[in-house]
């Protein structure tokens, strides 16, 4: 509980209490003018507790969050498997943790398509002022009558 009465915190709960009471304290204001005639107050009337409440609700989780004790790390190590209890006969069979598998990207050897999307980056990385169009391996998709 010491954790919570620290410069920071005090300033935390104070800063509750006095959106709790603001919100309070607004409703009791429009509490006040729908009484007075004011038909649209009474709306309002009822929403500013509601802020109030929802505060609180803020506040009283972040308290709750301090003061749970951190949990340790759990060990997610892919080469340590765990040994398999025996299951007795006739109990439920429970499924355990899926495992990831890597797979291998494919490499740029094995896809001609992108070996020659690559060769043509480099060739424009070579070559700064030329036009996609300039490239020597370019193949024009213009019909041979517009040529």
């Amino acid at each position: 509980m010491k954790g919570l009465w620290t410069p920071a915190w005090i300033a935390r709960h104070v800063l509750a209490l006095v959106a709790v009471a603001g919100c309070l304290g607004l409703g009791w204001w429009q509490f006040s003018r729908a009484s007075g005639g004011n038909t649209l107050s009474w709306g309002y009337t009822f929403e500013w507790p509601v802020f109030a409440g929802f505060f609180a609700f803020l506040w009283f989780r972040e308290v709750q969050v301090a003061r749970r004790p951190p949990q340790p790390p759990a060990d997610d190590t892919p080469d340590a498997t765990p040994a398999e209890p025996e299951r007795l006969p006739g109990a439920p069979v429970s499924v355990g943790r899926p495992v990831r598998v890597a797979v291998q990207a494919p490499t740029p050897e094995d896809d001609p398509e992108l070996a020659a999307y690559n060769d043509y980056l480099a060739w424009l990385a070579a070559h700064p002022g030329a036009r996609p169009a300039d490239y020597p391996r370019h193949q024009s998709k213009q019909s041979p009558a517009k040529k």
